[in-house]
């Protein structure tokens, strides 16, 4: 289901723009077993993409071959009308246009909180220090977090962790942001804490395409909502539409299964 390249107004009111990150045909195969089967998404400039299905549908695999952390074995992907290549500095330039938070925040354990934000800004774009400070303690203050720029990640909460993760991915001044299931390793109690800083990312217009089970956020916050399923994308629709009148079978099931409680 191809999306238009026109831009459009999104069910809350935002303006969206042309497409940012763009898949055409992406087949992914881990030896004999076919994870991703002729993925075609657009993902368009300013708009909060929910990716959401049941464990194994491919919804992870496909947010890391959006910035080639997984290779893909067909198709294109290209992000801002750019091929992204397969591996050299032209990825590495466009890999950093598009952050990426994971669901074990991926921090460096032995670095403080200040210098796993000020890391990526220093080694790849070639910011001073001073000036990669600044900008990190300006990101950590916007997460909550400006009294813990000298703690070591083992110090911190899983949710202060996930915080820090996506300032680190934001000090690289990314076009958009992928998010794999950013809560799914927290402790209930935390897991708003980090929902509500993305939740203030996409009132300011990021570019996002989020994989979650938080259905909540997804009906609330994001513009469209990608159902996959066994590596396919089932349906797609603005998220009131999607979560109660979903066309397809497979999705009706499972809403039926996530909702029932």
């Amino acid at each position: 289901m191809n999306e238009s390249s026109t831009p459009r107004e999104a069910p809350r009111g935002k303006t969206i723009g042309e497409p940012l990150i763009s898949a055409r045909g992406v087949d992914k195969f881990f030896g004999d077993f076919q994870a991703l089967k002729n993925i075609d998404l657009d993902i368009h400039r300013g708009e909060v993409v929910a990716l959401i299905g049941a464990s194994g549908s491919g919804k992870s695999t496909l947010c890391r071959c959006l910035n080639r952390l997984e290779t893909i074995t067909s198709g294109e992907i290209t992000i801002d009308g750019e091929r992204l290549p397969e591996e050299g500095r032209d990825l590495t330039r466009l890999r950093a246009d598009v952050g990426m938070v994971f669901q074990s925040f991926n921090l460096f354990p032995h670095l403080k909180a200040i210098d796993n934000v000020t890391l990526g800004p220093r080694k790849v774009r070639g910011v001073p220090r001073a000036e990669a400070d600044q900008q990190a303690r300006e990101l950590l203050e916007r997460v909550g977090l400006s009294d813990k720029e000298n703690s070591l990640p083992t110090a911190l909460s899983g949710g202060q962790q996930q915080r820090v993760a996506i300032a680190r991915a934001l000090a690289m001044k990314p076009k958009a942001m992928l998010f794999d299931e950013p809560t799914s390793a927290l402790d209930p109690e935390v897991i708003n804490e980090v929902l509500d800083v993305m939740t203030e990312l996409a009132e300011q217009g990021m570019t996002m395409l989020v994989v979650t089970h938080e259905m909540g956020f997804a009906r609330h916050v994001c513009d469209r909502v990608v159902y996959m399923d066994e590596g396919e994308i089932v349906e797609q629709g603005e998220p009131e539409e999607f979560f109660t009148a979903p066309r397809s079978e497979r999705a009706k099931a499972f809403l039926s299964k996530i909702l029932a409680h």
